[in-house]
């Protein structure tokens, strides 16, 4: 009989409201409350005043040390039915212990996005060389992040580019891989009207928390080279900068005369973006689905963004707005979206289309629920089809393990 136990293994404590890693952790948190399961959320990170309040959803809160045998007696008194990592360092991390102490947990993998391919492209963008997947398999934290994807029994794979990777590229079985992208309420008529309309909306937006370099590098871009262009030819607008840990440096670009206002963090991200014209959202580097776009066409705000910016997130539709790749174009695009209410509103329709047909909750629910009642049946079948899988676990025996453990008998002397 199911014990219904999930532990989830939070990199950091969620964050729902700053950042869209932490709004994915809080649709997977309410997806297995929906099925009854009893939560225990364990982190070796400290608690900021942006974490989710957990306990006031019904679930259990524990402290989890690195390198600690703790972590053994505490995951074999929980004997957890399903162990969700959140992100592959916390597989990583504490992988190899429930494998050990928890051997019939189902083990999932949350990716959010392919942390291996943001960095490869940050790099690649840094020294001004073009990205390829040949440059992203040869960076160590591709070969780590796959061998943690290989170690679990499902992988969640937020973005359908990267579903592409492993499957096609790395030719990776898709019984260990699961396409799950956000969990969303279809928008309906009803929400629509309660939008603001064209007229009635002022201004650019710009939405990115400061710990995310990709956001940070944005707004950057947007100061120096894109919004001048825009301001330009709409001098009565202004650009306001929302986002939770703002640099020091983007703090003092505020400047009320250029119509760049740096505003900090917003407690809803909605109320603001209910009341911009254009969102924008210039990343030039990045990976997975992006939360800022996502809540953009939820509130029925069109937005200029580039490729990397849009890649996994419309599908074969219409974008919800313009995708541009240079400063010029991206400016031009921002002033047309701004001005011209039928292309505005168009963009508005699009958005809706996109995640009314793409991200419906109740259909990947569905999805969810088949592949892990597949893989919980099968377990012991399941884990011996994946024999690469099987070999990585032995080999991280043989040197994370033993490392974790070096360091365990280090710090107790």
């Amino acid at each position: 009989m199911s014990n219904k136990t999930l532990l989830i293994i939070a990199f950091v404590w969620p964050e729902p409201n700053s950042t869209a890693a932490g709004n994915r952790m809080l649709q997977l948190i309410q997806y297995f409350l929906g099925k009854d399961y009893q939560i225990t959320v364990a982190s070796t990170a400290a608690e900021s005043e942006l974490s989710l309040d957990l306990e006031s959803l019904g679930i259990s809160k524990a402290s989890v040390r690195l390198n600690h045998s703790s972590f053994d007696t505490f995951i074999t008194k929980l004997n957890p039915e399903i162990v969700l990592f959140d992100r592959f360092l916390t597989e990583e991390q504490f992988g190899w212990r429930v494998a050990e102490f928890a051997p019939n947990a189902l083990r999932i993998l949350d990716t959010e996005d392919l942390h291996s391919l943001r960095h490869t492209r940050e790099k690649c963008f840094k020294k001004r060389i073009l990205f390829s997947t040949e440059t992203w398999l040869k960076e160590d934290i591709a070969k780590r992040e796959v061998a943690s994807i290989y170690r679990s029994d499902i992988s969640l794979i937020i973005s359908p580019y990267e579903m592409y990777l492993l499957k096609d590229l790395l030719q990776i079985d898709e019984s260990i891989l699961m396409y799950l992208p956000f969990l969303l309420d279809p928008i309906s008529d009803e929400e629509t009207k309660t939008w603001h309309s064209f007229e009635n909306r002022a201004d650019f937006i710009c939405i990115g928390n400061g710990k995310h370099a990709p956001n940070v590098d944005a707004i950057v871009w947007l100061k120096t080279e894109i919004w001048p262009l825009i301001r330009k030819e709409i001098p009565q607008a202004n650009l306001k900068i929302y986002g939770a840990y703002l640099p020091e440096r983007i703090q003092q670009m505020h400047n009320e005369k250029e119509g760049f206002l740096v505003e900090g963090w917003v407690e809803d991200a909605r109320e603001v973006l209910n009341k911009a014209r254009v969102n924008l959202v210039p990343l030039r580097f990045g990976a997975g689905l992006k939360g800022k776009l996502i809540t953009s066409m939820q509130n029925g705000t069109p937005s200029v963004t580039t490729p990397i910016g849009a890649e996994g997130m419309h599908g074969d539709l219409e974008y919800s707005g313009r995708i541009s790749e240079t400063a010029t174009t991206f400016a031009n695009a921002a002033i047309e979206l701004y001005t011209n209410q039928p292309i505005w509103e168009q963009g508005q329709v699009n958005g809706i289309q996109i995640i009314n047909a793409l991200y419906d909750k109740s259909v990947w629910i569905k999805k969810l629920d088949a592949k892990i009642t597949l893989v919980q049946k099968g377990l012991e079948t399941h884990r011996k089809k994946n024999f690469v899988g099987a070999m990585l676990g032995h080999q991280t025996m043989a040197s994370t393990k033993y490392m974790s453990k070096w360091i365990e008998e280090k710090n107790a002397n």
